[in-house]
């Protein structure tokens, strides 16, 4: 089982994250690379617009990078029904496995039996063997001995095992299984002194009187064509599993969605070779500790981020094998080289797409509208303070490709997916909203990406009294909510608290400016004033 190498971008995934990641799956996988692209969050409007337009399914959603058992190469089961002969179970244990998981007639997963528990059946002492041939089925013994009834009685089995001997008729045989050979009279006096069953060897078959006394007396009569000594050997493997089985609630079990380091711990506290891999009550496999010493950690490449507390929950007990990103440096540590491919652009997809370019790798007409739409959101269609020439270049360099018109699919995308309309209050103030502290004050500000920026003007009263009864419960100096268009061509400002008088006129600065960056124009700009 080959593990595939995870591409995920960061939590609260955005579309530059989603389509880098899903671009760079067909890139690796065109190398020759087992890739699979992930998500640590639930897709925005934007991205499941852009998904659905494009005819794909969304990555894979991932909540750890910790191994489950279900991601690791563990044995195959050998199952057992319960009412299956030792003898079964000892040819499987010499066949395929050293435990036996036992099942019931639903499949379900009841008990264990090791090739050691077989085997101490053969050494234990005859009267516990004895009370487990009491409970054993007439049809076992058949199964065992690959004989057949020449008469199926009704006597209850005491369990012991005799044969014809000199004292034969001094001993107790109520209830005894008599192995004998071609001696009818010997037949006839065992069945005189009460046993239950007489195996007769070698397939002798007894006359009509034989068989009508034993009919009489409830006796039954069993032939195969084994001799005397194997007969009592294999008697004795006749015993159901099921009850020499170790049950399943004297047996530490695992789920197969538990994560290895859960897994490995619990072993250390018992010393059993194997273990019970279960999925709702059905065994699905077995699991020793060298699969879990052997297992590799997952590997994961990271795009559009690279920093932990933005990655999978777990992160440190990955093997990341490369960055791709346009952000600043983070605190992703590794303890072996990797490709870091860091520019300052605007959009991951820029950097995936110069990857494809380089690399001689043609795209296909999926993977250069995913790369396009990761621009044109990120870059806000090339208007936002963060593009660069590399971005412009690479978009004209895809579009005259591909014959993709990006104003024509920004102003789709943007139209269909930018809007507030049908969003409650509580959704637009705090969808995406961050507080600073800035010369000592405390300020949030909400940040909402929008098509039109006229209808900020026909919520903009009722909005203002939901912000005002907001900070009574917050608190905050300044509580400001930026609408953005999604083209990068302004915003409108509502504002409330303490210092909403102070910042009036810096905020008029604000839209008359055009600023769209929260953290390279805003946030900046409010802290010289406050300074």
């Amino acid at each position: 089982m080959t593990s595939p190498v995870y591409i995920i971008g960061h939590k609260n995934p955005d579309t530059d994250s989603i389509c880098a990641a899903l671009a760079l799956q067909e890139l690796k996988q065109k190398q020759g690379i087992h890739a699979l692209a992930g998500r640590i969050g639930h897709l925005n409007p934007e991205t499941s617009y852009i998904l659905k337009k494009l005819e794909l399914d969304p990555p894979l959603y991932m909540t750890t990078a910790k191994n489950t058992l279900a991601e690791i190469e563990i044995d195959e089961a050998i199952t057992m029904p319960r009412d299956e002969t030792l003898r079964h179970g000892w040819d499987l244990c010499l066949d395929k496995a050293k435990a036996l998981y036992i099942v019931d007639e639903n499949e379900n997963y009841i008990g264990m039996a090791t090739i050691g528990d077989i085997s101490k059946v053969q050494m234990q002492d005859l009267n516990i063997t004895k009370d487990l041939l009491k409970e054993t089925p007439l049809e076992n013994i058949v199964k065992c001995l690959k004989g057949s009834f020449i008469l199926k009685g009704n006597l209850p089995m005491s369990g012991e095992v005799r044969i014809s001997d000199k004292k034969l008729m001094e001993r107790d045989l109520e209830g005894a299984i008599m192995v004998l050979s071609d001696h009818e009279d010997d037949m006839i006096k065992s069945m005189a002194k009460g046993c239950a069953v007489i195996v007769i060897a070698e397939s002798f078959v007894p006359n009509d009187y034989i068989i009508e006394m034993a009919k009489k007396y409830g006796v039954t009569l069993i032939s195969t064509n084994y001799n005397t000594m194997k007969i009592i050997q294999m008697i004795y493997r006749s015993i159901p599993i099921e009850l020499i089985m170790t049950p399943a609630s004297e047996i530490t079990s695992f789920n197969r969605n538990e994560f290895l380091s859960d897994v490995e711990r619990e072993m250390l506290k018992s010393r059993h070779s194997s273990y019970p891999v279960l999925n709702q009550g059905k065994i699905v496999g077995s699991v020793a500790r060298y699969h879990v010493l052997k297992a590799e950690k997952k590997q994961f490449i990271l795009v559009d981020h690279n920093e932990k507390k933005q990655s999978i929950n777990d992160i440190d007990s990955a093997d990341i094998v490369e960055i791709i990103d346009h952000h600043r440096i983070g605190d992703i540590e590794t303890d072996h080289p990797i490709v870091f491919r860091n520019m300052i652009v605007g959009s991951s997809c820029t950097i995936i797409g110069l990857m494809y370019r380089e690399l001689g790798v043609e795209m296909s007409s999926n993977a250069a509208k995913l790369i396009a739409y990761g621009i044109i959101s990120d870059t806000m269609n090339f208007h936002s303070p963060t593009c660069t020439m590399v971005d412009k270049e690479l978009a004209s360099w895809i579009g005259k490709t591909h014959h993709l018109d990006f104003d024509a699919m920004a102003t789709d995308l943007f139209s269909n997916t930018a809007t507030i309309q049908d969003k409650s209050f509580d959704t637009i103030l705090h969808r995406d909203s961050k507080e600073y502290t800035l010369s000592g004050k405390r300020i949030s500000i909400s940040q909402v990406f929008i098509f039109d920026l006229d209808v900020v003007d026909q919520i903009k009263e009722d909005f203002l009294k939901y912000m005002e009864q907001e900070n009574k419960v917050r608190h905050l100096d300044l509580l400001l909510m930026v609408f953005t268009n999604v083209e990068g061509k302004g915003s409108r400002f509502l504002y409330v608290g303490k210092l909403a008088h102070q910042v009036e006129k810096v905020v008029q600065s604000f839209t008359e400016n055009g600023y769209v960056s929260r953290k390279k124009q805003i946030v900046p700009r409010l802290a010289q004033e406050l300074a």
